[in-house]
């Protein structure tokens, strides 16, 4: 991981208010980490040659990657924060990294991209857990 999510924070110019610090970069970099990983599978499932028995997967992932790009986009705007937003962006990231985490560890000793995307999920879901847990 590269420390540019956290020195961006850190060169914000205002207190970020009640939000845990270490726990916002954490999930940040988690839900970009997600977004890729979920894209990078879901273009592997189109390339196996059982994508049809894959459908399901792409479409979480997919569904998956958008909602944690959006989380993280939000997550990095600390100016006109509104908390009811966060939360219910986190917990909808929560929710999908779940879903397709789910998902993709039913397939995971056939592909192991989606092994890895299980894995980018759960991390995610966790991160998205304990930054909503420590929401003020």
């Amino acid at each position: 991981m590269t420390h540019h999510v956290s020195s961006m924070l850190e060169t914000y110019p205002k207190e970020l208010g009640n939000i845990d610090r270490q726990k916002l970069v954490e999930c940040i970099e988690a839900c970009f980490e997600c977004a890729q990983t979920c894209t990078a599978c879901a273009d592997a499932c189109l390339a196996e040659d059982m994508v049809a028995e894959l459908r399901q997967c792409i479409g979480l992932n997919v569904d998956c990657a958008d909602v944690c790009v959006v989380t993280g986009a939000v997550l990095s705007r600390q100016t006109g924060t509104n908390v009811e937003t966060t939360r219910a962006l986190l917990e909808a990231c929560r929710v999908a990294c779940k879903a397709c985490g789910d998902e993709c560890a039913s397939h995971a000793e056939m592909h192991e991209h989606c092994k890895v995307c299980a894995q980018a999920c759960r991390r995610c879901e966790q991160a998205c857990a304990d930054l909503l847990a420590s929401v003020g």
